[in-house]
């Protein structure tokens, strides 16, 4: 008797898949991201573009290539501190993954540092050089943005070195920071915070005794020491103890290693164990005798350390775009090649109204990063009118860009489902090192009060609204709005102003909220050109519908055509 064995059906394994067969990857993210190439060619000279892109092209590749599997291994591969050698000798050395030095290899060869700081690069580019190199920065950050930190402590070191430093530590140590060779590369930190104080770096009590010349002795402990392997730092400490606050403290440069070849002393307690940015090094430190070279003038530390803040809070903001920026292009290609209920994700109109959202926000912000960083150029180069309103557009910039990115890292995640939360992918990575940025650089609460001081200390009020002014006489489509906008802030600043203090920093949140949205509308305005007009005109006309919300109404989603047009990315 023959036994009939029936045959299983067959498994259509070549359905199977998670995206369509039409998904490409891409190969180089400054090749792929339209809004800032745009932005690039149109601010950048012809030979400045010319220069730099080439090394964008470089970095790019690099960027959306190798160096995604470098960062995802440094993440999960940290830093560790060994605290003694085989023989029990005390060595407090930070040992790295060799992803973290790979990385840095990246970063040095994409010049974000030498086309600002080589004598002759610098002079040549005197007018652009902060542009070209934040473009480095920004295409590198897309990738990685842990060890962002560390390469933006050493750009605003190079700026302390170069404003206060004596002719023969500029020429010495700024060779280190400008060099083309990985190998010769030093990089920067600044110590700021203790224990006592945190953001209230007034309270701060490390001490510094004169040693002899220019040369004190610091004792006492930093708390929070990130890119603590560095080998140049900028710290805080008090010369004397009896004049309290910031007006007691003076700065002092560290070198890691000694003229006589001696490691300088300083203790590693522990690294910090980090949410996120975890391929560099956070630490507390105690130092005991360590030697440091008195920087400015004594008593006038926190002066000198605001120079090197300025640059810090426009790498944070940089940082902030590009990690939202790539955490925005991930969940578009997903969408775009991710086949659910009967078409493509990205035709559902939920999701389309959900990327309009995220790219208008994301557009905005690009804008206002990068009249920051245009800001900084004038103002290094004299402009005072542009010094007023750089001191109230940086933290601006700092804090919404921040606050921003995180909103727009978390809901790329969601718009990606379950694959968006798997490790082995790059946003969880994203979303861990962006929650950080609204902490770094000052706060959400101290960038208000700060923010506050630049309207009572500077013009820079003024020059904003005088800004905006100009923006909307430009602009027939939004300029009577723009107008009658501003005049509503611009009488509400003259009533905050006349406030008790507790209801001053509680009226400047909303305020101030509402003057970075109308300044990013008329910054939109601003940039309108040909080809950008396709992803500004849909960010405009949903940033004004969300500055005034109306009642309940009809909505059109934007086509997909006009969403692809909004994000501006090819892959």
């Amino acid at each position: 008797m023959k036994t009939t064995v029936s045959s299983a059906p067959a498994y259509p394994q070549e359905k199977n898949h998670v995206l369509n067969k039409n998904f490409r990857p891409s190969e180089n993210f400054f090749n792929s991201d339209k809004i800032f190439k745009n932005y690039l060619k149109t601010n950048a000279t012809a030979e400045g573009f010319d220069y730099m892109s080439a090394r964008l092209n470089v970095t790019g590749k690099d960027a959306a290539g190798k160096m995604n599997e470098l960062s995802l291994l440094a993440d999960k591969l940290g830093p560790e501190l060994v605290k003694r050698n085989y023989l029990g000798e005390t060595i407090n050395e930070i040992r790295f993954h060799p992803s973290y030095w790979e990385l840095m290899k990246v970063a040095v060869k994409s010049e974000m540092f030498r086309v600002k700081w080589e004598p002759s690069l610098r002079k040549k580019f005197n007018t652009e050089k902060q542009l070209l190199g934040f473009s480095a920065g920004y295409i590198y950050a897309l990738s990685e943005c842990g060890q962002f930190c560390p390469l933006c402590m050493t750009d605003g070191v190079a700026q302390l070195i170069h404003m206060f430093c004596d002719e023969e530590d500029r020429k010495r140590l700024l060779a280190h920071i400008y060099t083309d060779n990985a190998e010769e590369f030093y990089t920067g930190a600044m110590f700021l915070t203790e224990k006592t104080g945190g953001s209230d770096v007034g309270a701060n009590i490390v001490t510094a005794t004169h040693k002899e010349g220019k040369y004190y002795y610091l004792n006492g402990e930093k708390w929070f020491c990130s890119n603590a392997n560095a080998d140049i730092i900028f710290a805080l400490a008090r010369t004397d103890a009896d004049i309290k606050g910031t007006k007691g403290l003076s700065i002092f440069m560290i070198e890691k290693t000694l003229p006589s070849g001696e490691k300088n002393p300083m203790e590693v307690i522990r690294l910090k164990d980090k949410l996120g940015v975890r391929s560099m090094a956070s630490a507390e430190c105690i130092m005991t005798n360590t030697v440091g070279k008195l920087v400015g003038n004594e008593f006038e530390g926190f002066k000198v350390m605001v120079e090197m803040i300025n640059v810090s809070r426009i790498y944070n903001s940089v940082a902030a775009l590009a990690s939202a920026r790539r955490a925005l292009i991930e969940a578009y290609q997903f969408l775009c090649n991710r086949e659910t209920f009967g078409k493509t994700a990205i035709e559902h109109p939920l999701i389309r109204t959900k990327l309009t959202e995220l790219g208008a926000l994301n557009v905005a912000n690009f804008y206002l990063v990068m009249r920051t960083v245009k800001s900084l150029e004038l103002t290094d180069n004299g402009d005072e009118r542009e010094k007023h309103l750089l001191r109230i557009i940086n933290p601006m910039t700092k804090k919404w860009s921040a606050e921003t990115g995180v909103y727009i890292t978390r809901e790329s995640m969601e718009l990606m489902g379950g694959l968006g939360y798997i490790e082995d992918g790059v946003v969880p990575k994203i979303m861990r090192d962006v929650m950080v940025l609204p902490i770094w650089e000052g706060s959400g609460n101290i960038i208000i009060l700060d923010m506050l001081r630049a309207m009572t200390k500077s013009k820079g009020f003024e020059v904003i609204c005088d800004e905006i002014n100009k923006s909307a006489d430009n602009n027939t489509e939004y300029g009577s709005w723009i107008k009658a906008e501003l005049r509503k802030l611009a009488a509400f600043a003259g009533k905050i102003s006349t406030l008790a203090q507790d209801e001053l920093e509680a009226s400047a949140k909303p305020f101030f909220e509402k003057l970075t949205s109308l300044y990013q509308i008329a910054l939109l305005t601003d940039n309108l050109n040909e080809e950008s007009k396709q992803w500004i005109l849909p960010a405009l006309s949903y940033l004004k519908g969300k500055y005034n919300p109306s009642e309940l109404a009809e909505v059109t989603p934007l086509s997909v055509g006009e969403v692809k047009g909004l994000i501006a990315w090819e892959f």
